[in-house]
């Protein structure tokens, strides 16, 4: 007998639902490789995620999650904060993870610039667009997630780093940046997923030359909406009108654009936290700072034919 068939979210079974998803694609892909080409030595890191968020903006769509760029044994959700004045520097390993929205529908996308030369660092770097260029490969309708999840961690160790295992790529709906199918970087035995036509995916592999997992680590700069409060007690509400209006999906403090005090914005957040209505995503981070991790993601639409890349 073959592998069961799991009931899966198809949102971009209808034409219509596919095209929103490539706007949103296309779009996302043109701000990445605008925030890709301003990281460079010196440059403030607040400044790169500005500029990319607002050329989303002038494309008329929205900001599907705050602009990220984590460097170096920090894997994801390095978010600057208002101010921050960190800057890139030489030999930096710099991520850059990117979301558009366009009416809910979504697109998810990363690279990773390595500033300098040392050779093993920039293989470091193609191992990871490598591990995702032999996932879009297998994937298509009726392919077993765990399929792609032999060839990135094959794909990987072939190029004598590894994965980065419990971070994964994952389904994408309307509204909604992470759904199932999760796609580890290693098969899991349990997993019985099968890709379906009109699924959307984000495969994300994380290459890393240390020992292969991360832990949450310092201040949060990216926050979710998990339920909305009973009681308003002790939220601001242009705070709370901020949150609401985004649909559930993740924002920063930078999205509260000056709203408000830091102060009535820090007690807000801490408030809703408390309470169990926001989530809170410290940066992902290994626990050697001389570790160096490099991702690469692009986000797919399942087809009869294959996979097609909507983040190009």
């Amino acid at each position: 007998m073959g592998t069961p068939m799991i009931e899966m979210q198809l949102p971009a079974e209808r034409p219509e639902e596919a095209d929103a998803f490539r706007a949103a694609g296309k779009i996302a892909g043109q701000a990445r490789k605008l925030g890709a080409s301003l990281i460079q030595p010196g440059v403030r890191l607040e400044e790169v995620v500005l500029a990319v968020e607002s050329f989303i903006c002038e494309q008329g769509a929205g900001i599907g999650f705050p602009a990220q760029t984590s460097r170096n044994h920090v894997a994801a959700h390095y978010c600057p904060r208002p101010g921050d004045p960190s800057v890139y520097l030489d030999d930096d390993v710099a991520k850059l993870d990117v979301g558009v929205v366009i009416d809910g529908y979504l697109a998810d996308t990363a690279q990773t610039v390595y500033l300098g030369n040392d050779q093993n660092i920039k293989n470091l770097v193609r191992a990871s667009s490598a591990a995702l260029s032999a996932a879009i490969a297998v994937a298509g309708h009726g392919v077993p997630v765990r399929d792609l999840s032999k060839a990135i961690e094959a794909t990987i160790l072939q190029h004598g780093f590894r994965p980065v295992y419990n971070l994964t790529g994952h389904g994408i709906a309307r509204w909604r940046v992470h759904t199932p199918p999760s796609v580890p970087a290693a098969p899991d035995p349990g997993q019985k997923d099968i890709l379906q036509a009109g699924m959307v995916i984000a495969v994300e592999p994380f290459t890393t030359n240390g020992k292969g997992h991360v832990h949450d680590e310092g201040r949060a700069e990216v926050f979710m909406l998990s339920r909305e409060p009973r009681k308003m007690k002790g939220i601001h509400p242009e705070a709370w009108a901020v949150i609401k209006q985004l649909n559930g999906l993740p924002f920063a403090r930078r999205s509260f654009e000056n709203r408000l005090s830091p102060d009535d914005l820090d007690a807000s957040l801490m408030r809703l936290i408390r309470t169990g209505c926001i989530a809170a995503y410290p940066p992902l981070v290994d626990p050697d700072p001389q570790v160096r991790i490099a991702q690469t993601e692009h986000s797919l639409l399942i087809t009869r034919e294959g996979a097609e890349v909507l983040t190009l």
